[in-house]
């Protein structure tokens, strides 16, 4: 594998050995873990629900930390300043744990009592409609896929920094190696490996906050720096509006509609178990996004220009640039690849197990489709859904920060789903559909005005696309939960037969 990396021209070898070694480290952990006895379909898809506190913390953090937030969030820092912590990080520390504590659990109980498997399992039976469930597979596709290429983007951006690697060869590397482990393993191997790279993301991320600050004089400096050269990036007013800062907390309520998430939440021993993921999170949250936003802020007071004009590329020039001992740039880079490869193996996982029962077995009828096959249908859609991926990564948008906040709008755009099928009794089967049906062509004439357009153009967008002043995201969630009440208004309730089994008929599974 470090050979197949040196076929590129790098501009320094040693950083390549390191991420080699840790990539063949990952290698290992699948040729160990795929000795084990690999049990059920339900061990495969959700490690037979015997997931504990720890591993839950570990696999749902690292799923959610991608390059949106180390790479996407240092440029996006360079370019606005040191309020974009406040646009993500202290509103998705508040609203993630909320949605852990308020929907997590609930789904994770009702997901325990009838032994779903999938999001799509719960609200098809929730809603009693087939129709729901074929229309939710391919939205939800759609919108991972995006969250996949941030991810590959990312690493390739990563890399060429600091060894000119080109972006395509790590998009292969990186594939390959997530592919590795996660057929073997599953949902189990992607929690385990997620522990291991949460660790260490974490680890290094800290390590390359005080490593930097210090090759810039010192934090005090690096920041009095920013004062002297570009005091504007030290307040949010001037570079980022009230209506824009305030509406963006609509885009954390999208963990709520995560597909890979919902199949992590469906891994819990218990209730019990959730109970240090909902404290710890936002802490998490705030050891990684600190440093990251940090260093973009320096980065942009210590007058470097980001290549080639692309922002993307700013950390991994701090990384390459300041940091002049090669085995550290090493170390971290690899520490960025963890991150990033802790979201991918969870994603590919899910998509595949969404394939293979909400499609395949709920067609062919679950007593047609041995669990061995099941496992091998989730196999072969995950192969096919990277490669498709991988190609896409090859024509890269502009921005990963923006492409993420697209992405992460498209799923809050679904959120009043959710909450409507947990909380509100009153909600039909023709206001749900109608509601995500809405939420789609909601966010695809808003995407293509706002990201695809421009970019057809040759426009690199400046800053987010605002609509009066608003973040897109806020008329989504708008547009799909007025549709989704009135709607359900209007049209027949479902029976309570079906509802009931919902809302607290029968005791639901004990934490225990």
């Amino acid at each position: 594998m470090i050979s197949f990396l040196l076929q590129a021209p790098p501009k320094s070898t040693t950083p390549l050995y390191v991420v080699g070694a840790y990539l063949l480290l990952l290698l290992t952990f699948s040729i160990v873990n795929s000795r084990r006895p690999r049990g059920s379909a339900g061990e495969y898809f959700v490690a037979s629900r015997s997931i504990g506190p720890f591993l839950l913390l570990m696999s749902v953090f690292g799923t959610t930390m991608t390059a949106f937030a180390l790479v996407g969030s240092t440029g996006k820092a360079f370019d606005d300043g040191i309020g974009v912590y406040g646009l993500m990080a202290s509103a998705s520390g508040i609203v993630h744990s909320l949605v852990f504590f308020l929907i997590g659990i609930k789904l994770w109980a009702i997901g325990k009592r009838y032994n779903y498997v999938t999001q799509i399992q719960f609200f098809r039976n929730r809603f009693d409609s087939d129709a729901l469930g074929y229309l939710l597979f391919p939205v939800l596709v759609g919108l991972v896929i995006p969250y996949l290429l941030i991810g590959i983007l990312g690493a390739g951006s990563v890399l060429k920094g600091v060894s000119g690697v080109p972006t395509w060869i790590t998009g292969a590397v990186i594939c390959s190696v997530v592919l590795a482990y996660i057929l073997t393993g599953g949902v189990r191997a992607a929690a385990l490996a997620n522990a291991v790279q949460t660790l260490v993301f974490m680890a290094v991320g800290v390590l390359a906050f005080f490593l930097i600050s210090d090759s810039l004089g010192g934090r005090f400096e690096a920041s009095q720096n920013v004062v002297e050269n570009a005091p504007q990036l030290l307040a949010r007013e001037g570079e980022i509006g009230h209506l824009q800062f305030l509406t963006y907390c609509f885009v954390p309520l999208s963990v709520g509609m995560f597909p890979h998430l919902f199949q992590h939440w469906l891994t819990a021993r218990s209730a019990k178990t959730f109970r240090v993921t909902v404290i710890a999170h936002p802490i998490f949250i705030m050891i990684v996004w600190v440093p990251c936003v940090l260093i973009g802020v320096w980065a942009a007071g210590a007058g470097v220009e980001a290549p080639g004009g692309n922002s993307n590329a700013v950390l991994a020039k701090m990384v390459g640039m300041q940091l002049k001992n090669p085995w550290v740039s090493g170390l971290l880079v690899a520490g960025i690849l963890a991150a990033i490869m802790s979201s991918l193996d969870s994603q590919f996982v899910c998509l595949g197990t969404m394939f293979t029962h909400d499609i395949v077995v709920h067609a062919r009828g679950e007593e047609n489709v041995s669990e061995k096959a099941r496992v091998r249908l989730g196999r072969i859609f995950i192969v096919a859904i990277v490669a498709l991926t991988y190609a896409l990564s090859l024509f890269p948008p502009p921005n990963i920060f923006n492409l993420a906040v697209w992405c992460f709008s498209g799923f809050a755009s679904l959120f009043p789903l959710v909450v409507a099928a947990v909380y509100w009794r009153r909600a039909t089967r023709a206001g749900a559909i109608a509601s995500v049906i809405v939420a789609g062509i909601t966010w695809c004439i808003l995407f293509y005005d706002g990201l695809v357009k421009p970019t057809m153009e040759g426009i690199r967008p400046e800053g987010d696309y605002l609509i009066w002043g608003m973040m897109p995201v806020a008329f989504m969630v708008a547009a799909s939960t007025i549709t989704l009440i009135v709607v359900s208004l209007v049209t027949k309730p479902l029976p309570s037969s079906t509802v009931d089994r919902y809302f607290g008929v029968g005791k639901l599974p004990a934490a225990s």
